[in-house]
């Protein structure tokens, strides 16, 4: 298990993988914010750092709902740890990096995929109360994959060139 920790209890969920229906399928706004949504909160928590991941979106462990939890690295070495429900990225700029990212769902393969180098979300927390997340760097990256994720994407989505047929071919290589 990672050392990293939440403080609220979960319960780990079985990741989908790329293939499952669920990861293609937008997710549906949160209309109710109560206590089985704090539930699937902790679990997605618990799951991250049982997986070892730094970010999770709902649909990765089954759950078309609108809502992401992370715990990574700024480009200044500031960690953050958070959840956005109903999460809209209102914008990603700063200039374009390119490095190596993996996914949960794809899990052993990491490739050079571009990012912006800043990005913001605006949605709210578990309770119903706005919430806004800004980031840079690393953790701008992750805020752009999981909002990919409930909009039924994956980081593969956004490779071109010789680093989306690579993946393709390591992909195909996978499934035999």
């Amino acid at each position: 298990m990672s050392k990293r920790t939440h403080t609220r209890r979960g319960t780990t969920r079985p990741i989908r993988l790329l293939g499952d229906p669920v990861l293609r399928t937008e997710c549906d706004p949160v209309r109710t914010f109560d206590a089985a949504l704090e539930r699937l909160v902790d679990d997605m928590f618990v799951t991250m750092y049982e997986e070892d991941g730094a970010g999770l979106a709902a649909n990765q462990v089954g759950v078309g709902l609108q809502v992401f939890v992370y715990d990574c690295e700024d480009d200044k070495g500031r960690r953050h740890i958070g959840h956005v429900v109903n999460p809209r990225l209102v914008a990603a700029d700063g200039g374009t990096l390119v490095e190596p990212e993996g996914c949960l769902s794809v899990p052993g393969l990491r490739f050079e995929t571009p990012r912006h180098a800043h990005a913001v979300v605006e949605g709210m927390d578990v309770k119903g109360r706005p919430a806004r997340v800004e980031g840079t760097g690393y953790f701008a990256r992750c805020l752009q994959h999981e909002c990919g994720h409930l909009g039924g994407g994956v980081y593969l989505d956004v490779l071109s060139g010789e680093a989306r047929r690579e993946a393709m071919r390591a992909i195909r290589d996978l499934r035999g």
